[in-house]
This record gives structure tokens, C-alpha cells and sequence, in this order.
């Protein structure tokens, strides 16, 4: 994760982003504290990254890498706004002992990019190049499964799916092409499908172990929902930087590894 002490909005790249209204950033940065103390109380370790200066969408962890048995794909931002975060995110991983790849394509990490057990979901029409789907996967070694967005309110994959679990996810079919509706129809029989209300406000932006959802507190249709399927539901509010578009899942980077690293340490 990344505190958002830079956070502003003081330019649009997305429908979210309304500059001439700004943002709090004391109220960012207490609804980000809340989040934090959300996951370590459920057991979780959160690593931080140092904010950089003139990057207020840092705090969008997410976005910063795709990190799959300890290797790690970077991002490449698609708008220059965004750009320096790519190299600061894997300059990080660099510097804790990952194996590293710089993209050679454009693509935005985990918001475009989810993993299950057997795949990866990836999405595109917003800001990943459907060629980085490809160099993900001949990297990682993990099938990659092209998603189509279509609704700019929804521009990454992590604003509009989420796992559940390492077999199921939650999602918005209208944000999807229908091609891509027929294939997550397929792949996910059982899915939790969420109505546009819960959309608007985010709920799809949310964070999944298996057993413990983090889900924006104003999806309240699919709070309810995840309930009802087992699920111990941790709501947040996250309003101020949803003003920049993002939630739970765009503050949360998952480092997913077991790998042994060269000092013999576990990570």
C-alpha cells in the first residue's frame, strides 16, 4: 500500500475524476488508515511504499504491478499523468529481491489484471493493451484470459470483477463486451452478479481472502449478497479517493509469493 499524502485531483483521466472539486487529502488519508487497520486486523501484513511527490494517484497501489510465485510483471501507465509510477513501483520490488520484468507493453497492473487458482483475468479497452495479456503470461506461465471492457466509469477490471475465492468472482456484466459476458457466464456459473447501483459506487473494487470480504460500505445490495453466500463482510468507507476513481482494490497491491528468497527467508 501507499498513504495517499500527495492525494489530489487535479486532473481527469477518468469520468471519476472532477479536478474543479478537488479532494481532501487529511480525509483521504484517514479513510486509507481505516483500510490499513482493516487488513492487518484481519491478520494480513501490509508492506508500504514511500508516496512520491507529484504523483497523487500513487496511493493506487494496484495499479503499480502484477505479482504472481514471487515474479513480478510491471506496469506501464497508458496516460503520462500517471507514468513515473511504474518505474517506482518495480524499482521497489527490485530492491526487496523480486525477480522483475519491465513491460514492454501498456498495462496497469492489477487493475487490469486478477488471479485466480488456474488463471489470470485481464482486462482492456481502457488502458491495457491486449499484447501485455500475452507477455504477462509467457512471463508468469499462467493461462491469461482476455476480458473486454466497454463502459469508461469501469476503465480497469478491478473496478467492475473481483475473486471471491481462487474459483469464483463477483461482477457488473454491463461494463463487460458481450463476448466477454458469454465467457464469464462460462467460466463462472456461480457468480455473484452485481446490479448498476452497486457499480456506481465502487462495490466491485473490493478485496477477497476467501473468507473476508472489503468491499465499499454503500454496496449495499452486495453486502447483502455476499452474506448470504458465507462471506464475513468488512465494509470501508473510502469516498474521498473514489473522487479519483478508486477503492478497497485500487489502494491494495496483493503480493502473492512463497518463494524462497537468496537470503533464505521465506516471503
Amino acid at each position: 500500500m501507499c498513504r495517499p499524502e500527495f492525494f489530489t485531483v487535479s486532473y481527469s483521466i477518468n469520468p471519476w475524476m472532477r479536478p474543479e472539486k478537488g479532494a481532501d487529502t487529511a480525509t483521504a488519508l484517514r479513510q486509507w488508515e481505516g483500510l490499513r487497520q482493516a487488513y492487518e486486523s484481519l491478520g494480513h501484513r501490509v508492506s508500504l511504499i514511500d508516496p512520491v511527490e507529484g504523483l497523487p494517484d500513487m496511493v493506487f497501489a494496484a495499479n503499480g504491478a502484477l505479482v504472481v510465485d514471487g515474479r513480478v510483471y510491471g506496469a506501464r501507465f497508458a496516460h503520462p499523468e500517471r507514468a513515473a509510477e511504474g518505474p517506482a513501483y518495480l524499482r521497489w520490488f527490485v530492491e526487496q529481491g523480486y525477480e522483475t520484468l519491465e513491460a514492454s507493453f501498456t498495462n496497469e497492473g492489477e487493475g487490469d489484471y486478477l488471479t485466480l487458482d488456474e488463471m489470470i483475468l485481464a482486462g482492456t479497452g481502457f488502458r491495457t493493451d491486449v499484447a501485455a495479456h500475452m507477455e504477462a503470461q509467457e512471463f508468469l506461465g499462467r493461462p491469461v484470459v482476455t476480458l473486454r471492457l466497454v463502459d469508461p466509469r469501469y476503465y480497469h477490471l478491478d473496478t467492475a470483477l473481483f475473486p471471491l475465492d481462487d474459483h469464483n468472482v463477483a461482477y457488473y456484466p454491463e461494463a463487460f463486451s458481450e463476448g466477454s459476458r458469454r465467457v464469464l457466464r462460462r467460466l463462472f456459473p456461480d457468480a455473484v452478479v452485481a446490479t448498476s447501483a452497486d457499480a456506481e459506487v465502487l462495490g466491485l473494487n473490493a478485496v477477497s481472502d476467501g473468507h473476508n470480504v472489503v468491499v465499499n460500505a454503500e454496496a449495499t445490495g452486495l453486502v447483502l449478497e455476499l452474506k448470504r453466500r458465507g462471506f464475513e463482510v468488512v465494509p470501508v468507507d473510502l469516498s474521498e479517493l473514489r473522487k479519483a476513481g478508486g477503492g478497497p482494490k485500487c489502494c491494495t497491491l496483493e503480493i502473492r509469493t512463497s518463494e524462497i528468497r537468496t537470503d533464505g527467508q521465506t516471503r
